[in-house]
C-alpha cells in the first residue's frame, strides 16, 4: 500500500478529536515558524501562517454558530469568541502591536483539550484484542 493511500485511509478512520488536534498541531508549527520568519524579516511567511490560523479559527466558529452543533451552547459560544478574538490579534501581529505567542498559546491549549485520555487511548486496543 502507497503511503498516500495508507494516509487516506487513516484519516478516513480517524477520529474527529484527532483530526481536530492534528490540524491545531500543523498550523500552531506554521505559526512557531512564523515567530523565527518575523525575527528574520520575512513578512510573507508571517502572513501566510497567520492567515491560515485564522481561516481555522473561522471555520470552527462557522461550524459552531450551526444550530445542530452537538457541543454545549457554552462552549460553542467561547470557541466563536476566541476565533474573533484570534482574528483581531492576527491583525495586531501583522502591524507589530502584539506577539505571536499569544496565538501558539491559545492552540496549545486548545490542542490539549483535544488529547485523547490515556484510558481512550487504550480503549481501542482493548476492544481489537
Amino acid at each position: 500500500m502507497s503511503v498516500q493511500a495508507y494516509q487516506t485511509a487513516a484519516t478516513r478512520s480517524e477520529d474527529p478529536r484527532a483530526t481536530e488536534y492534528r490540524l491545531f498541531a500543523q498550523v500552531t508549527r506554521a505559526l512557531m515558524s512564523a515567530k523565527q520568519a518575523q525575527a528574520d524579516g520575512d513578512i510573507r511567511v508571517m502572513a501566510e501562517s497567520l492567515d491560515w490560523n485564522r481561516r481555522v479559527w473561522s471555520a470552527m466558529a462557522l461550524d459552531c454558530s450551526d444550530r445542530e452543533n452537538k457541543l454545549p451552547e457554552a462552549l460553542r459560544a467561547g470557541i466563536i469568541s476566541l476565533s474573533l478574538f484570534v482574528s483581531k490579534h492576527s491583525s495586531a501581529v501583522m502591524r507589530g502591536a502584539a506577539d505571536i505567542d499569544t496565538l501558539i498559546d491559545i492552540n496549545r491549549t486548545i490542542m490539549q483539550g483535544l488529547e485523547p485520555s490515556p484510558a481512550a487511548q487504550r480503549q481501542p486496543m482493548a476492544a481489537a484484542g
